[in-house]
């Protein structure tokens, strides 16, 4: 047997109606009941125009503890995290796209990670203030992005003994209860075909970063 994990990060993206969705109150990220579904290679997402569970395709096959229409999400939060709050800013610490601080001493803004890679050894950058500013620090690259970011975060969805090969996930908002009507929130992209045989198949919204499921700066 074998098993995937497959870390929900940089590759995630919002579905481009979501969030037009969420302020005009069809969704509610914290009350509605949000599903993960797996798709093969043979799907060709659109974030422009897929906006409803029916405009999925090729969904992996039922088989094992995959059934069709995905897996319930459990543990889905919605956290606004301001400049006070974030992860400080750290020498010589290696920082992944999407990832985001704020300066060792808080100034009224967050820094979003745009080019992966590690923080000088010894001396903390000058910050930007200028929206969208970015600054080489070490190997790293950081974007100004504002003064807070929303993360929204989720338990790991697992299939456990299962053999599926998927090459996307997709968040779903199943409360409507209708194919037609129930909102895509984001697509998980897993460059590549992922394969598990009668092992777990693991979805993991990224803690060891802080990053969770999505961010919103």
């Amino acid at each position: 047997s074998s098993k995937e994990t497959i870390m929900a990060d940089a590759n995630v993206h919002f579905f481009h109606n979501f969030l037009g969705k969420a302020f005009n109150k069809e969704v509610d990220v914290n009350a509605d009941s949000w599903y993960m579904m797996l798709l093969t290679s043979s799907a060709s997402p659109d974030l422009s125009s897929w906006e409803y569970e029916d405009d999925l395709t090729n969904e992996v096959g039922a088989g094992g503890e995959y059934a069709t229409g995905g897996k319930a999400m459990t543990n889905v939060t919605v956290t606004l995290i301001d400049d006070a709050s974030a992860p400080a800013w750290a020498v010589g610490t290696a920082y992944k796209v999407g990832q985001l601080v704020r300066p060792a001493s808080a100034n009224g803004h967050v820094y979003r990670c745009i080019v992966a890679g590690t923080s000088h050894a010894d001396t903390e950058p000058t910050w930007p203030t200028a929206p969208g500013e970015d600054i080489t620090d070490g190997t790293a690259t950081w974007e100004e992005a504002g003064a807070a970011y929303i993360k929204i975060d989720a338990d790991d969805v697992v299939w456990e003994d299962s053999t599926i090969t998927a090459a996307y996930a997709v968040v779903v908002d199943k409360t409507p209860a209708s194919a037609a009507s129930n909102p895509l929130m984001c697509l998980i992209d897993f460059g590549g075909s992922k394969s598990s045989t009668d092992g777990d198949f693991q979805v993991a919204c990224d803690a060891v970063y802080g990053l969770g499921l999505i961010r919103v700066a």
